[in-house]
């Protein structure tokens, strides 16, 4: 049986979400309120710099730094509220070329409204774009684009061509998305979904009108009403929320919007922290560490780049019971698993490459390749699967629209600058002894002082002694190392 649980955690600094499948943790988000999340927010932006040869558009939204915009996000023309970004588990219609290069699109000083679809990562800023959707509890509603479809994780086929049914017969203006939450759901629910839907966006319209670039014209609901429209479903078992005002606050939207939902949501009463009282925090520790073991005693090894993500599937401990293939397919299709699991996990995203370790049968391949594609179709998030090549390297990608998890929680190592190495003993040794026969040389001086941290002192004086007693007595100099605990191990100085 598949029991999901979601965990809601609020405190005056941060947010936190999670949601665990069969007793695994397969999604987790932490937003700080100094770093809160834009996307989905509107904005009244005025175009700063129209970049030809980027086939894009600078756009002040008033943040502190411009957003960006492609040519193929920016419509028709901005002053056409179309179609935008839609939540990661509804299928988009195909976007449209403007066919037109940007700079007959937009203009500087142009007044635009914008969506945020991106958060600024590292030094990019926003990802924008002019094609607005608004999500629902059980719709998405593109105001301008005549599309209709269904969510990719509803399967069924007669529900499927009922629902679309449904929003075929609304009328009116734009186009409709039946979200995954809206599996089950009657005329009479979609129908005030989207009432609710079309009076926001007349809302919208109306104040982006009045409004003065750059402005902020509409916010997404918080991240837990976020959380609760985009991820309690049916499915969900129990949603624990470990603070009374959440909780009503939680209560309150279920009742104006799922009321069937209401007897599941349950106050976290217990002293202590939610998240660990239910492991999730060890489950964390777990998800920062580029080793994962699988249960057969292999292991996957990822690296985030800031190019893309490399995940390296190896043997480990398990050696199989029959034949070396079977052993290598086995652990494959068990890795394949884990990493749908770890790509939601960790909110990885961008270019994805997978490393399986080589099979000779074709049809091995072709069972771990839809072993992988299987998991990508529970992801909420859309991605797209290249082919297995023949040495078994797998490419995908896979939309990102915020920092991955290891980017939220940790951040670059000031002590190896980001490279996850430093230099080693001997090579910090044999790099002294070259600066000391400069600096003796340029200084005319027999008598050098060597200031270095103690471990390279303890080495230096140790294993690797001979390179003073070489310049005693190969070079006449007289060397004294002196440590101090404050120099970063590669720091060194030479004094004369």
């Amino acid at each position: 049986m598949n029991e999901t649980f979601l965990y809601l955690s609020v405190n005056p600094f941060e947010t936190r979400v999670a949601l665990r499948e069969n007793g695994r943790l397969v999604s987790y988000r932490a937003e700080r309120s100094r770093a809160a999340s834009l996307v989905g927010n509107l904005y009244k932006g005025r175009v700063s710099r129209v970049l030809p040869g980027m086939e894009a558009a600078f756009v002040d939204i008033g943040v502190g730094r411009d957003g960006f915009l492609y040519v193929r996000e920016a419509g028709a023309v901005a002053d056409d509220f179309n179609e935008l970004f839609l939540d990661a588990d509804d299928q988009p219609p195909e976007r449209r070329p403007a066919g037109l290069p940007i700079e007959d699109l937009l203009r500087e000083g142009q007044e635009i409204l914008v969506q945020v679809i991106k958060d600024g990562l590292g030094s990019k800023g926003t990802r924008l774009t002019s094609h607005v959707t608004l999500p629902g509890r059980f719709l998405v509603y593109l105001p301008t684009i005549p599309h209709y479809g269904v969510s990719r994780r509803i399967r069924d086929d007669g529900e499927r061509k009922r629902l679309r049914a449904i929003v075929e017969s609304f009328g009116g203006q734009g186009g409709w998305i039946v979200r995954t939450a809206g599996e089950g759901q009657g005329p009479d629910e979609l129908e005030a979904d989207r009432a609710e839907l079309v009076a926001r966006w007349e809302r919208i319209h109306e104040a982006a009108e009045k409004a003065h670039a750059p402005s902020l014209i509409h916010a997404e609901l918080s991240p837990i009403l976020r959380t609760v429209r985009d991820l309690f479903t049916e499915a969900v078992a129990k949603c624990w929320v470990d603070d009374v005002e959440t909780y009503q606050e939680v209560l309150e939207f279920l009742d104006a919007n799922d009321p069937a939902l209401i007897p599941r949501v349950k106050l976290f009463r217990q002293p202590g922290d939610l998240m660990s009282a239910f492991g999730i925090d060890r489950e964390l520790e777990k998800a920062l560490r580029p080793k994962i073991w699988l249960r057969s005693g292999g292991y996957l090894v990822l690296n985030q780049t800031e190019a893309l993500v490399a995940i390296d599937v190896n043997t480990g401990k398990f050696i199989g019971r029959s034949s070396l293939e079977e052993t290598v397919l086995r652990i494959n299709l068990e890795a394949a698993h884990e990493i749908g699991r770890q790509l939601r996990l960790r909110d990885l995203g961008g270019i994805i490459v997978i490393d399986f370790i080589d099979m000779e049968r074709r049809e091995n391949r072709q069972a771990v390749y839809d072993a992988l594609a299987r998991e990508l179709e529970q992801d909420p998030a859309r991605s797209t699967l290249l082919p297995m090549s023949e040495i078994g390297l797998v490419q995908l990608t896979r939309k990102r629209t915020r920092p991955s998890l290891d980017r939220t929680l940790s951040r670059p190592c000031p002590y190896c600058h980001g490279t996850g190495r430093i230099k080693s003993l001997p090579t910090l040794c044999l790099e002294i002894r070259r600066a000391i026969l400069r600096t003796a040389e340029e200084e005319q001086s027999r008598e050098i002082f060597v200031v270095v941290h103690p471990e390279v002192s303890q080495y230096l004086q140790g294993p690797y002694r001979e390179i003073l007693r070489e310049l005693e007595t190969e070079h006449s100099l007289q060397v004294t190392v002196r440590e101090s605990s404050t120099f970063h191990i590669e720091q060194f100085e030479i004094l004369a």
